[in-house]
C-alpha cells in the first residue's frame, strides 16, 4: 500500500499536471493533427510528470517508429487480483485520427484530482496510436499496405502483434478498441439521409463468445454509456453498418475474429469497439467535437467499469475457465449469418435537405448471429512439424503446442477435400470446401506432429482458425489457401481423445 506521503504527492502533482499542460491538437488550436514527434514529447512530458503514469514502447510499426503505452496505476500494474486490467487502444487505422486525439485528451483528464479514483479498481493500458506510418501519412494502412484491423487473426504485422504480446503478459479483463466510421458517401446522398451519431459502441457478436458475457454488454453497459453520452450532448447509436434502410440491410457490427474486438472477445473478454464520427475527407474538420466525444465515450466506460468491477472481473474469470474446460461435444460455430428476429430498428439520421434530424424504423433489420454451420470441438489438432507456416503462427499467437505423446485410445480424424466451392457473404466471396471426414487408419509418426489443444484461452479462435469449412479461418487468406488442394487430404488433423482426463489444462501462457 502506498504512504500517506506518496499518495498527497500523487494529488498536488496531478492537480499541477492538468492545469498546466495542453494536448498538441489543442495547442494548435484544433487546426493540424498531432503528429509523431509530437505525440513522442508529449508522452514523455506526461511519464516524467505525474507518478500515476508509466510509458513503456511495446514495440515497433514496420517504419520502426516506436508504439508507447502508457500504463495507469496506483500500485504496481497488473499485480492486484481486486482490481480490472483495462486496455484501450486507437489509429488502427492511420487516417481515424480522432481516436488518437481522443486518447490523448483521455490523458489529461484521467489526471484530473476528480478522476483519480478510477484507479482504486482499475489499472490502464493505453496506446494512444498503434498505426503510426499510417497517421504520418493520414492513410488507412500500415506501411506494408495492410489494414491492420483485419490482421488479428493471421497476426503478420508488427503493430498487431506486439498488441497480442501485451495481452499476453496480462489477459486483460477488458479491452476497446477506438475507431472512427464514414458517415458519407454516394448511396446516403442519393437516399438524401445519413447517420450523423457522434458515437457509436459495439460489443461482442461472435456467438462463440460467452452468452453471459454479451449479455452483460448489451443489457448493461450500453444503456448506461447511452444515457451517459446523451447527458453530455453527445448522441449515441449501437454500431450498426449497412443501409441506406430498405435499400440494404442493417444489422450489428461483424463476428469476424480477425480485428481487434473479436480477436480479444473470442478469449471471453468483456470487448468493445467504439466509433466517433469521421470528418468529410477525413480532414480537421470538427476535430473538437470529434475528439471530445470519443474521450467522452472512454471515460464513460471507465466509469462503468469502476461501477462494476468485481462483477466484471468474477464473470471473465469464470467464462474463461470455461474455455479451459471445455464441454463434452462442444460445439462451435464456424459458419455463421445475420438474422431477422422481428425486430424493427429505430434509426435517427440526418436529412440532407433539411439539415434535421428524422427518424426511420428499418424492417429490414438483421440484428441476430446465428450458426448456419458449427463442429463438435476436438480434444485439440495435429500438425507436422514441417509445416512452417502453420508453426509461426502459432508462435505469433503464443498458442500451447507441444510433440504429440500418443496414447491408447486416440482417434485422429483427417478431412478429405472433395472439391472447392465457395459462399457469397455480403459481397464477398469466401471458399467454402466439400469435405469428408473420417478417422485414419494408416500410422502417424507422433515425434513428426505438434499437438494443439483445445483447451485454453484461445480454443475457440484455434477451431474457427483450423477448420477448412470455417469462413473466419486461416484458408480464406492468400498466405493459407495453399492447405486446401481438390483431391488431396487436409494436412491438419483432429485428434479425439476418449478419456478426457488424459488431457491437461493449458494456458496459453504456459
Amino acid at each position: 500500500m502506498k504512504s500517506y506521503y506518496f499518495l498527497f504527492a500523487l494529488f498536488i502533482s496531478t492537480i499541477f499536471y492538468s492545469q498546466n499542460h495542453i494536448t498538441p491538437l489543442e495547442k494548435s488550436n484544433y487546426e493540424k493533427f498531432t503528429n509523431y514527434s509530437e505525440l513522442v514529447n508529449f508522452i514523455g512530458v506526461i511519464d516524467n510528470s505525474s507518478d500515476l503514469v508509466e510509458a513503456k514502447i511495446i514495440g515497433q510499426s514496420v517504419e520502426k517508429l516506436n508504439l508507447h503505452c502508457l500504463f495507469f496505476s496506483k500500485d504496481k500494474f497488473g499485480e492486484d487480483e481486486s482490481k480490472l486490467k483495462v486496455m484501450f487502444f486507437a489509429q488502427q487505422h492511420g487516417n481515424e485520427q480522432s481516436g488518437k486525439e481522443s486518447a490523448l485528451k483521455l490523458i489529461l483528464e484521467l489526471l484530473k484530482p476528480e478522476n483519480i479514483y478510477l484507479f482504486e479498481k482499475i489499472d490502464l493500458a493505453l496506446i494512444p496510436q498503434v498505426n503510426p506510418d499510417g497517421s504520418e501519412k493520414n492513410q488507412r494502412r500500415n506501411a506494408n499496405n495492410a489494414d491492420l484491423n483485419r490482421n488479428h487473426l493471421i497476426l503478420t504485422e508488427p503493430e498487431t502483434i506486439a498488441l497480442h504480446n501485451l495481452f499476453n503478459e496480462y489477459l486483460f479483463d477488458v479491452t476497446l478498441d477506438v475507431h472512427e466510421y464514414y458517415p458519407f458517401g454516394e448511396e446516403w446522398e442519393t437516399f438524401g439521409y445519413r447517420r450523423n451519431f457522434d458515437e457509436q459502441y459495439g460489443s461482442n457478436t461472435n456467438i462463440n463468445v460467452s452468452q453471459e458475457i454479451r449479455n452483460m454488454s448489451n443489457n448493461s453497459f450500453v444503456p448506461f454509456i447511452k444515457n451517459y453520452l446523451n447527458e453530455r450532448n453527445f448522441s449515441f447509436n449501437i454500431y450498426s453498418p449497412g443501409g441506406p434502410p430498405e435499400k440494404d440491410y442493417i444489422r450489428y457490427s461483424t463476428f469476424d475474429i480477425n480485428d481487434g474486438r473479436q480477436s480479444f472477445g473470442i478469449q471471453n473478454t468483456f470487448s468493445f469497439i467504439l466509433e466517433g464520427i469521421n470528418g468529410i475527407d477525413y480532414s480537421v474538420s470538427k476535430i473538437q467535437r470529434r475528439s471530445e466525444g470519443q474521450m467522452q465515450g472512454m471515460l464513460g466506460l471507465l466509469k462503468y467499469l469502476y461501477n462494476n468491477n468485481l462483477q466484471i472481473i468474477e464473470l471473465v474469470k469464470n467464462e474463461r475457465l470455461k474455455l479451459l474446460n471445455p464441454k463434452e461435444d462442444e460445439k462451435i460455430a464456424i459458419q455463421l449469418d445475420h438474422f431477422n428476429n422481428g425486430s424493427k430498428l429505430e434509426l435517427h439520421l440526418l436529412s440532407l435537405k433539411t439539415n434535421t434530424d428524422t427518424t426511420f424504423y428499418v424492417n429490414n433489420f438483421k440484428p441476430e448471429v446465428r450458426s448456419i454451420y458449427d463442429v463438435v470441438k476436438p480434444q485439440g489438432y495435429l500438425i507436422h512439424k514441417d509445416s512452417v507456416e502453420l508453426v509461426a503462427w502459432l508462435n505469433r499467437h503464443k498458442i500451447t503446442h507441444k510433440i504429440y505423446e500418443i496414447m491408447n485410445d486416440d482417434l485422429i480424424e483427417e478431412y478429405s477435400i472433395q472439391d472447392i466451392d465457395s459462399i457469397d457473404f455480403e459481397g464477398d466471396i469466401i471458399v467454402n470446401p466439400i469435405v469428408d471426414g473420417g478417422f485414419i487408419s494408416r500410422k502417424i509418426i507422433p515425434e513428426n506432429y505438434y499437438f494443439i489443444p483445445t483447451n485454453q484461452l484461445l480454443g475457440n479462435l484455434i477451431v474457427n482458425a483450423l477448420e477448412p469449412k470455417s469462413m473466419l479461418g486461416l484458408v480464406t487468406y492468400k498466405k493459407y489457401e495453399h492447405l486446401l488442394k481438390r483431391k488431396n487430404t487436409f494436412p491438419i488433423l483432429r485428434l479425439i481423445r476418449k478419456t478426457k482426463n488424459n488431457c491437461t489444462n493449458l494456458n496459453h501462457n504456459e
